[in-house]
């Protein structure tokens, strides 16, 4: 078995990805906060229609990375490509192509489901009430859309945030631990949703976990963060025929201690 700190450094990024087209890369992207720096040195490429699992146990700074890509917080150094651009402070232009859900989704509580929705899309210009209803269907919601938000369950509210994320057709799709809250059958349908996303729309998918069993059932490509830098990347075809080994990164989580298994 490896162990993590052997390879922290060695950043093992997939060189000629032939004439696919980059929808995501950050190079040697970095953030620091009062003076703590938080991630530094990342490097990803997520390509078009392919889903991205980004690895790391609760703190390692996946969050911090989506948030920079999806302009929450402004990169202390590096760079970020967006559609073949690099992503300049005030540019809105790419955001209108994206859709995310970062850390925990925030609604109108009193609001139905249906009126959060229409607020979303109406703020993006986005004017299609179909696509509405067909977000509500896929994340199974048809049914409740009526139904103030603030009595909807934490998988509810979950799967809601994915509907908004995905409502006005983005390209790129930024998802941080989306299966938070989730019981067993909706991780399921979770999983089934970003394949669907993927493989039939051709959207390109950033989706964090700590949990590898998740990630490995979708994921194109797998990148692991561990205390703010890169790991490794790879893709999963190639992590199944050349890796078996693991690196166990150990977590804590409230008085429980646990592990996430990162196959690298």
């Amino acid at each position: 078995m490896k162990s993590l700190a052997s390879i922290i450094g060695n950043i093992n990024t997939r060189e000629g990805i032939g004439n696919v087209t980059a929808v995501l890369r950050t190079y040697r992207l970095g953030k620091t906060i009062g003076g703590k720096r938080l991630v530094s040195d990342v490097n990803m490429t997520l390509r078009k229609g392919e889903i991205y699992g980004f690895l790391g146990q609760n703190g390692a700074g996946k969050t911090t990375v989506m948030k920079m890509i999806a302009t929450i917080l402004r990169p202390t150094e590096g760079e970020i490509e967006l559609f073949g651009k690099p992503l300049r402070t005030g540019d809105t232009e790419p955001l209108k192509r994206m859709g995310s859900v970062i850390e925990y989704p925030i609604f109108y509580e009193k609001l139905t489901a249906l009126e959060n929705l229409e607020l979303h899309c109406e703020y993006m210009g986005y004017y299609n009430k179909k696509a509405i209803f067909e977000a509500l269907e896929m994340v199974d919601l048809t049914g409740a859309e009526d139904k103030p938000v603030k009595q909807f369950s934490l998988g509810m509210k979950q799967r809601l945030g994915i509907a908004r994320a995905i409502v006005t057709k983005p390209e790129l799709l930024l998802l941080d631990e989306p299966i938070n809250g989730l019981d067993p059958g909706g991780i399921r349908d979770m999983r089934n949703l970003l394949t669907m996303l993927s493989k039939e729309f051709g959207i390109s998918i950033l989706v964090s976990s700590h949990i590898l069993g998740e990630i490995e059932h979708i994921a194109d490509t797998v990148g692991v963060i561990h205390q703010g830098r890169m790991v490794k990347e790879m893709s999963m075809e190639e992590l199944r025929r050349t890796q078996h080994d693991y690196v166990e990164i150990a977590t804590l989580q409230s008085a429980e201690r646990g592990r996430t298994q990162c196959l690298i």
